[in-house]
């Protein structure tokens, strides 16, 4: 069962208030321009960007979402501009200067297939972003936006990525955020405030997720590190405060899902020679990433001679220690088993164990069921900021409606009260203010999931799950011992159930 609560044409009332605001503003360029621009967003990609701290593997996690190397990982000049990464019909690089005109770059790859892109000695400082078509599947539905590293060692670089994510005038361009963090320091609560909205619209974590990235280093890359690294990010997700600020939070391995995205088959035979090595042998190599591509001659002795001193480096390089010992174990297990794996068998099993699975359901659950609701916000956004920024007596009307959507629009409702329920604002019983946070759809915008069915069962099993749970918020929302709070947060439950019934009785 797919069925979503229906969203009352949310989409339909920005569009219309959109159109209505270039009625007003045709005469004016800047202002004309501004709203087509948000007009033609509703037909484009969602946008989502990536960021984080220098070295959280941003560009890493956006290579494994697609699943091919496009975007650059090590810390050259284009780590430093903002990039754009699209589906198109064939590869392609546009820079566009902070001043004067687009202009192409040079699409070549290197030898494993990968982009390479080269500003051709263009100073990055002077780059306002790079546009990069690619053809994939992955990229059809959501563009992904690379940013520079926050609190960056260069000013202009960090300051770029806080301009894009934050500008102080204007609604970011991107319309979810996924942040990546190794730990959460204070630097990255303080950007997650910053990102955070004030407005009432605004007032929610909706579109941002939070990623404990390089998991596997969170337990010095042993074979139980992503257990230890998904320990932590639950505790983080009944964090308060962290609550407040984004969706959820989740742990992955990105070089390991990258790895497993793009295993090449010449890899996957350096590391069944490897398994065959004594175990004793490769555990004492693993040690440390020094003694793994320099270890003892004695050690050295027992290794096959296809797993030279630069065949395991470049192991080292696209797994890390974590993903070795992970490969060598999965292999081991097979050949006990009589059967191990082979590379696409190896290759779907990293990426399974690296949490890239587990975001991408988070992706489609927060973000992509979202899309209208995120795009109908950044348009709402948009004509707010016209308003304000060219203020105009016949624009009143214009304004009273934009604040009647965000206060009425019951998609916002729930976010709102999703916001107040993670800060446990209202006073609901654990158990039942967990109900609240999947009913308003804090888990996921579909019906089966609001109302924790099988996501395969019937639209009668659904409709009498939604009628006995109507029932039940009903007598909370009326029990005179619900101070004010908890009567309009069961209020707002109710009106979520009212349309889902009515959204089961139209199938």
């Amino acid at each position: 069962m797919t069925t979503t609560a229906p969203r009352q044409n949310l989409g339909s009332r920005a569009r219309s208030l959109l159109r209505a605001a270039l009625d007003e503003y045709g005469d004016s360029p800047r202002a004309a321009g501004w709203l087509r621009h948000h007009l033609d967003r509703f037909d484009e990609p969602l946008r989502l960007a990536i960021a984080g701290k220098v070295k959280a593997g941003k560009s890493t996690l956006l290579n494994a979402l697609v699943g091919e190397e496009i975007a650059a990982t090590d810390a050259g000049e284009c780590t430093r501009v903002v990039t754009w990464y699209s589906d198109g019909p064939s590869p392609r690089i546009v820079l566009h200067p902070r001043r004067g005109e687009p202009r192409p770059l040079r699409t070549h790859r290197d030898e494993h297939g990968g982009l390479v892109i080269d500003l051709d000695g263009t100073d990055p400082e002077t780059v306002d972003r790079l546009m990069v078509d690619w053809p994939s599947a992955g990229l059809r539905t959501t563009a992904l936006i690379d940013t520079p590293g926050i609190a960056s060692l260069t000013v202009d670089a960090a300051g770029r990525a806080g301009e894009f994510l934050t500008p102080e005038d204007a609604p970011g361009q991107a319309d979810a955020v996924l942040y990546l963090m190794r730990h959460l320091h204070a630097a990255d609560a303080r950007f997650l405030e910053s990102f955070h909205d004030r407005h009432v619209a605004r007032a929610t974590p909706v579109n941002t997720v939070a990623v404990l990235s390089r998991a596997d280093e969170i337990g010095s890359g042993r074979l139980d590190a992503l257990i230890s690294a998904r320990r932590i990010a639950g505790r983080y997700r009944t964090d308060e405060k962290l609550s407040t600020l984004c969706q959820t939070v989740v742990a992955v391995a990105g070089l390991l899902a990258l790895t497993g995205r793009t295993l090449r088959q010449d890899e996957y035979l350096a590391l069944r020679a490897l398994a065959g090595v004594d175990p004793d042998v490769t555990e004492a190599m693993l040690l440390s990433a020094d003694r793994f591509v320099a270890p003892p001659p004695s050690v050295v002795a027992a290794l096959p001679d296809d797993v030279g001193g630069a065949g395991r480096a470049a192991l080292l390089g696209r797994l890390g220690l974590f993903g070795i010992r992970t490969s060598l174990a999965l292999l081991r297990q097979g050949t006990d088993a009589g059967a191990p794996p082979d590379a696409a068998a190896l290759a779907a099993e990293l990426v399974r164990r690296s949490g890239l699975d587990e975001l991408r359901e988070v992706l489609a659950t927060q973000f992509a069921e979202r899309r209208d609701l995120l795009k109908a916000r950044s348009a709402l956004l948009a004509v707010e900021l016209v308003l304000r920024r060219e203020p105009r007596p016949a624009a009143t009307a214009l304004a009273t409606e934009v604040e009647r959507v965000f206060a009425s629009g019951h998609e916002f409702a729930e976010l709102r009260l999703l916001a107040a329920l993670r800060s446990r604002a209202v006073g609901l019983p654990p158990e039942v203010r967990d109900e609240a946070e999947r009913l308003v759809g804090g888990a996921g915008t579909r019906t089966a999931v609001r109302l924790g069915l099988d996501p395969e069962a019937d639209a009668a099993t659904a409709r009498a799950a939604a009628v006995e749970a109507l029932q039940r918020w009903r007598r909370r929302a009326t029990s005179p011992l619900s101070d004010r709070t908890t009567t309009d947060a069961c209020g707002v439950v109710v009106r979520s159930i009212e349309g889902m019934l009515v959204s089961l009785t139209s199938t």
